[in-house]
């Protein structure tokens, strides 16, 4: 029976699901929206400031059909975001297709650090030092969003910048624990280069998850 669950996650019929739930989406391009968030375990980029650790270990969450996942997105909004860890890890393909065939707007939010599975009507790239996006996701990226911890992450920002393609929206996000040093200085990197937007986490101002 494991080995049959270990072929079905490897296809993407089956995901290590940490949890999903409906809500506001407070960041990026698409804030403010009513959301279905998916979130699914398993990442190795590992970003100290990670807000989710518990998602790493992908072992910690159940393997969930897919189908059973997208029966429950269906019923709560029209636009579900994909999320984790890092979705990437694994083949968003079957996800994806079913979540497209309920005529669903379906996004998602990675480190851009794996190959480019699945359907996606929005891909926000969050990309991590640790480990660099590959150039598809570069190419087809729709937002850029950099978390700024530190002064060296405004220089990483540009460097992403000059990697995604030109309709790329671009943020800064402020990392939450440091939001009180680095919002000001992200206010003032912003005026003097408008090319780039501020990106704040409202759903931690609206307190909801």
């Amino acid at each position: 029976m494991r080995e049959e669950i270990k072929s079905q996650v490897e296809k993407g019929e089956m995901l290590p699901l940490m949890e999903e739930f409906y809500t506001i989406q407070g960041e990026g391009f698409h804030k403010g929206t009513a959301a279905y968030f998916i979130r699914v375990g398993g990442c190795d980029v590992g970003c100290h400031w990670c807000d989710v650790k518990e998602s790493w270990n992908a072992e910690l969450h159940p393997p969930t059909k897919t189908t059973k996942i997208v029966e429950n997105a269906a019923k709560y909004s029209d636009t579900i975001v994909v999320t984790g860890g890092e979705p990437l890890t694994w083949d968003m393909t079957a996800l994806t297709t079913q979540l497209k065939a309920k005529g669903l707007q379906v996004h998602i939010e990675t480190s851009g650090a794996y190959k480019l599975t699945g359907v996606w009507d929005w891909i926000c790239l969050s990309p991590k030092k640790m480990k660099l996006p590959t150039q598809e996701v570069y190419d087809q990226a729709h937002e850029l969003k950099v978390i700024v911890y530190n002064k060296d992450d405004f220089r990483f920002a540009e460097e992403q910048a000059a990697q995604v393609n030109k309709n790329c929206i671009l943020y800064l996000q402020p990392e939450w624990s440091k939001r009180d040093k680095v919002v000001p200085e992200i206010v003032d990197y912003v005026m003097a280069n408008p090319k780039w937007k501020v990106s704040l986490q409202t759903h931690k101002y609206l307190n909801i998850p």
